[in-house]
């Protein structure tokens, strides 16, 4: 039964799927969790109760709104999103990646081309994969800045449909200069999307860009702010090109709960927002105390630091003796080049921060 399995396997899927691997996530059951850039706070009793009043008269009996317009003109008074731009969701911001992937047609009947910086997010390379699309990394010098001439020799020489740029980037932390991503958008005849994941927690956004460019879209997320288990991503642009995507994103995609749920989030934002700064100074403490560690903490506007172990240690030893220790985080060792010996620590709470500098210690 096994061979004949194997053999229906080999057979009918596409060997790309066949050679990956199935997106990590470890098990965190019992353990202080800084591996996934999530807001450690979760809400206070009183206001989980109110949430609970809010949306106990759900009709889980019926089918969602299918373009959930609460939950879009909350987004827009909290995102200050001006009226002119068209909001579409997803189920995360994966969903959207996908649907733009989908929606491409590459040249002379070739598969459309997907293009980003590396190490960046790994989904971008995952999705263009499961698509059947082209994918070209490019990869960033040692510092982690673009390396501006291969992006635009890559731009010239193959035009890619779609360009993807995280900013701040996943998983090292950092904004490009605006300069060089203006001059990515004007070398691209594509589209080009700015992935604002980890806004909440950078010193820049992207929405005016879409007043100068008519080939740019601004996608974001309500994971980084204390809502990863929503799953709800979004994505603003012009009119047009959210019209075609609207058109392969899933009917109902967002359910009644996630719809109801951040309408109630979005109505008390404040308090996200309030956590976040929180985040934002023990960022810059803990910043300071791997530093005094002698690690080398690369500047992060995320809620992350991307740090390379001290010299003469081991990223992946000091990973497995936290684990041993019940503190997960990320070893990124192994990934990428650029990425040799280094550990990207997700900033929780002031206590869960303590408790990681002491294991360290």
């Amino acid at each position: 039964m096994t061979n004949s399995i194997s053999s229906k396997i080999s057979q009918l899927v596409r060997p790309e799927i066949r050679a990956l691997q199935a997106y990590p996530v470890g098990d965190a059951s019992g353990m202080i969790k800084l591996d996934a850039m999530e807001n450690p706070y979760g809400w206070s009793a009183g206001l989980k109760q109110a949430w609970a009043d809010f949306i106990q008269n759900a009709d889980i009996n019926r089918y969602p709104h299918p373009q959930a317009p609460q939950v879009k003109e909350g987004l827009r008074k909290v995102m200050n999103i001006p009226e002119q731009y068209e909001c579409l969701l997803g189920n995360g911001s994966d969903e959207i990646i996908q649907l733009l992937a989908m929606m491409m047609v590459g040249k002379d009947g070739q598969p459309a081309t997907i293009m980003a910086p590396e190490p960046g997010f790994v989904m971008y390379k995952m999705i263009a994969t499961f698509c059947g699309l082209n994918y070209t990394g490019v990869p960033l010098q040692a510092d982690f800045e673009l390396d501006m001439p291969a992006m635009l020799k890559c731009i010239k020489e193959q035009q890619p449909e779609l360009i993807f740029l995280a900013q701040p980037n996943n998983p090292t932390g950092n904004l490009y200069p605006l300069e060089s991503v203006r001059e990515i958008i004007e070398a691209s005849e594509g589209l080009v999307i700015l992935d604002e994941a980890y806004l909440p927690f950078s010193s820049r956004n992207h929405l005016h860009l879409l007043d100068e460019y008519d080939n740019v879209l601004v996608m974001r997320t309500l994971s980084k702010v204390g809502l990863a288990g929503l799953r709800l991503g979004m994505i603003f642009g012009q009119q047009a090109w959210l019209h075609e995507l609207d058109k392969i994103r899933m009917p109902y995609n967002i359910n009644i709960l996630t719809q109801l749920t951040a309408e109630f989030a979005l109505q008390h934002y404040d308090i996200l927002m309030e956590q976040c700064e929180i985040l934002k100074a023990e960022r810059s403490k803990m910043t300071e105390q791997l530093n005094a560690l002698d690690f080398e903490c690369y500047t992060s506007e995320a809620n992350f630091i991307l740090a390379r172990v001290p010299e003469g240690q081991e990223a992946k030893a000091i990973f497995a003796d936290l684990k041993d220790k019940k503190i997960l985080i990320k070893c990124l060792d192994g990934g990428h080049p650029l990425l040799q010996q280094c550990l990207r620590f997700t900033v929780g709470t002031p206590e869960e921060n303590q408790q990681l500098i002491a294991a360290l210690s």
